[in-house]
C-alpha cells in the first residue's frame, strides 16, 4: 500500500547486528514463551527492591523482519548509569519465526506487562515505565501506549520514539504515497489502521518524545508530524524534535547519537524521573 513501508520491510535499519545478542554484564529473563520460542529481556542496572527505580524498555528496529536487541545497547547502558533499570527486549520477527506484524505487537505488549508484573522483584517503580524503540521498534513502543487489544492493555507511563513508524494508514493531515503490498493484511495480520498508533491516541496515551530525521525517506517526517497533531488535539503531551538532513536510523550514528540520547535524557528529567 505504501511506498515508504515497502522500504521499511525490505531492509534492516542498519548493518545486520548479531543475534542473539550477548551482554556479559546484563541479567537475562524470559518474559514470554510461544511454542518453542522463548522471548527474552536483557536487564541493565542495579536493582534494589527497597529503592525502586524508573525503567525503560527498548524495542529494536528492522522492518518487523529482522534485527537484534543489541541495537539499543548504548542507550540502555546510558540510562542504567543514570540510575534507571534499562531493558532491551526481543520479539518475534518474520525472518526468524515467520510472524505477521500483529504478533510483534502482541509480544511488545506482553513485555511491558511482564515488566510491570515483576516490578517489585526487579526494583522498578511500576508508575515510571517508559517504552522506547526505533523504526519498527518505535512502532511497537508506540503501540503499547495507544492500541487496545492484541494482548495485554498494560501501558507504559512515557514513550521515547526514534524515527518511529507510528502512522501506518491515512489520517487527517497525512496521506501515504505510492502503492504496493507492504502493508497488506496478509503481512500485517490486521488492517493497517488497527495497528497504527496514530489512530488510537486517547486519554490513556502517555507523554511522548519523538526524535526523527527530517530527511528520512523510509518513515517520512510528515508521518510523525501527523502523529504529533493528533496528540495535540487529544490534549496529550508530545514533543517532536526534528533533525535537519538526518535520514533513517540516524539516532545510532555519529553526533546524532549523542544528541538524541541527550534529548531523551532531558525528557526524563522534565518528567521528574531523573535528576539533572
Amino acid at each position: 500500500m505504501i511506498r515508504l513501508f515497502l522500504c521499511l520491510l525490505a531492509a534492516p535499519l542498519l548493518a545486520a547486528p548479531s543475534y542473539p545478542p550477548t551482554f556479559k554484564d546484563a541479567r537475562v529473563e524470559t518474559y514470554r514463551k510461544i511454542d518453542s520460542t522463548e522471548l527474552k529481556l536483557w536487564i541493565f542496572g542495579e536493582s534494589d527492591p527497597k529503592a525502586p527505580k524508573p525503567a525503560i524498555v527498548f524495542f529494536f528496529g528492522g522492518g518487523w523482519n529482522s534485527g537484534s536487541p543489541n541495537q539499543f545497547e548504548n542507550q540502555a547502558r546510558h540510562f542504567a548509569k543514570r540510575g534507571m533499570i534499562a531493558i532491551t527486549a526481543d520479539y518475534r520477527v518474520k525472518s526468524r519465526q515467520g510472524v505477521q506484524v500483529v504478533e510483534c505487537v502482541r509480544d511488545a505488549k506482553a513485555a511491558i506487562a511482564w515488566v510491570r508484573e515483576n516490578a517489585q522483584r526487579l526494583g522498578i517503580d511500576p508508575t515510571k515505565i517508559a517504552a522506547s524503540g526505533g523504526s519498527a521498534g518505535g512502532h511497537l513502543a508506540a503501540a503499547t501506549g495507544t492500541i487496545s487489544g492484541f494482548g495485554s492493555d498494560e501501558r507504559p507511563n512515557a514513550m521515547i520514539l526514534f524515527n518511529p513508524a507510528c502512522t501506518l494508514a491515512p489520517i487527517a493531515g497525512w496521506q501515504p504515497e505510492g502503492a504496493g503490498a507492504g502493508l497488506s493484511v496478509e503481512r500485517l495480520g490486521a488492517e493497517a489502521s488497527q495497528i497504527s498508533p496514530a489512530h488510537h491516541i486517547g486519554p490513556h496515551t502517555p507523554p511522548t518524545l519523538i526524535l526523527h530525521g527530517k530527511a528520512d525517506t523510509t518513515v517520512p517526517y510528515a508521518s510523525v508530524v501527523a502523529f504529533e497533531s493528533v496528540m495535540r488535539k487529544a490534549g496529550r503531551p508530545c514533543k517532536l524534535v526534528g533533525y535537519e538532513g538526518a535520514g533513517h536510523g540516524f539516532f545510532n550514528r555519529g553526533e546524532d547519537s549523542a544528541k538524541t540520547l541527550a534529548e531523551a535524557d532531558s525528557f526524563l528529567v522534565d518528567l521528574g524521573w531523573l535528576k539533572k
